[in-house]
């Protein structure tokens, strides 16, 4: 997956790896991260309770637009 996004110059969340779980196809190739995984390493890390981690998510990550190869975030229900 990694090796796609750099060719395809994709932007990647940084400390989210490990909830790196696939990227789009089409003009603009880019990462997709699952939520529920972001949201698990933000408590670990960084000590967030699940609704911290769910509002700094939210206001920092998920609304960040930084132009066409901006990451998106799968919710699994």
């Amino acid at each position: 997956i990694l090796e796609e996004l750099t060719f395809a110059k994709a932007l990647l969340a940084d400390g989210f790896e490990e909830a790196l779980i696939g990227h789009t196809q089409g003009p603009n190739v880019v990462a997709v991260y699952e939520y529920g995984m972001c949201i698990h390493i933000l408590m670990e890390r960084d000590g967030m309770t699940q609704e911290e981690a769910d509002e700094f998510f939210s206001f920092n990550i998920e609304c960040a637009y930084v132009g066409d190869y901006t990451p998106i975030y799968m919710y699994e229900e």
